[in-house]
């Protein structure tokens, strides 16, 4: 499994996306899933990828190679794409084309086929956005009510997301947020692991910032404990149930 989050505020976009492809007790294996095309000054292009890795490995060698669309003579990547909704035609085309050839082979051994992308970023001209492609080839933008996407194993990092993120959080805050949320998410499920991969693009710069965070790291380590302490001191700091503090202690004496 896998976990990744994206979150576009008004001063930029951050992605980030786990490293852990399988679990277990003894069979655990990484693999890169947050890819970037970028030519400084004129286009960042971030993709994060969850599901199955054979069909996120195909479709993202064919977009890097060039697809010719039905409604266009000229074999385009993701280098000359002129939009970013472009971008997303085209990464969209190329999953559903890869699912479409390999699914029967696979589902007949019982194989889930399913992958999505979230891919972010800003080409000169044109606006930042963030995109969530399906399986199907289809996608969603990312809105103001909710600035941020997530794909994989995201429930347990998503109460953070919807209790403190707004599209007004300065992204030095969005990127603490989406920290917290994978320090939750690694703490309830196996299936998420260390190192993450983190890339941030403050809006119209066209550079991006790319790095890796190990496990351990001390900002994340120190990150961590800091939250457990906080949530710890804001249950304690909470008033109990009133029927629980009215209830009768025990018995009289006769």
């Amino acid at each position: 499994m896998t976990y990744c989050v994206g979150m576009l505020v008004n001063e930029g976009l951050a992605m980030m996306a786990d490293t852990r492809t399988n679990a277990g007790v003894d069979n655990i294996s990484s693999y890169k899933k947050l890819h970037v095309v970028e030519t400084p000054g004129e286009r960042v292009i971030a993709l994060a990828t969850a599901g199955n890795l054979s069909v996120t490995q195909t479709a993202l060698a064919m977009v890097r190679e060039g697809i010719r669309m039905a409604d266009s003579e000229e074999v385009e990547t993701l280098h000359t794409a002129p939009t970013l909704f472009r971008a997303a035609q085209l990464v969209g085309h190329a999953v559903k084309s890869v699912r479409e050839t390999i699914a029967p082979s696979l589902e007949a051994e019982a194989v889930d086929v399913s992958a999505t992308v979230l891919m972010g970023g800003q080409v000169a001209g044109g606006a930042l956005g963030l995109y969530l492609i399906y399986s199907q080839g289809n996608f969603i933008e990312c809105g103001a009510d909710t600035p941020y996407m997530q794909i994989g194993e995201f429930k347990y990092g998503k109460p953070i997301l919807d209790r403190a993120l707004t599209t007004d959080t300065p992204l030095d805050d969005a990127v603490k947020l989406g920290l917290i949320s994978f320090d939750s998410t690694i703490r309830s499920n196996v299936a998420v692991g260390p190192p993450f991969d983190l890339i941030t693009l403050e809006r119209d710069a066209l550079k991006s910032d790319q790095r890796r965070i190990e496990a351990e790291d001390p900002y994340f380590r120190e990150l961590g404990a800091r939250w457990s302490q906080a949530l710890a001191d804001a249950h304690r700091a909470m008033p109990a149930p009133p029927w629980m503090t009215d209830r009768p202690t025990g018995l009289k004496a006769i």
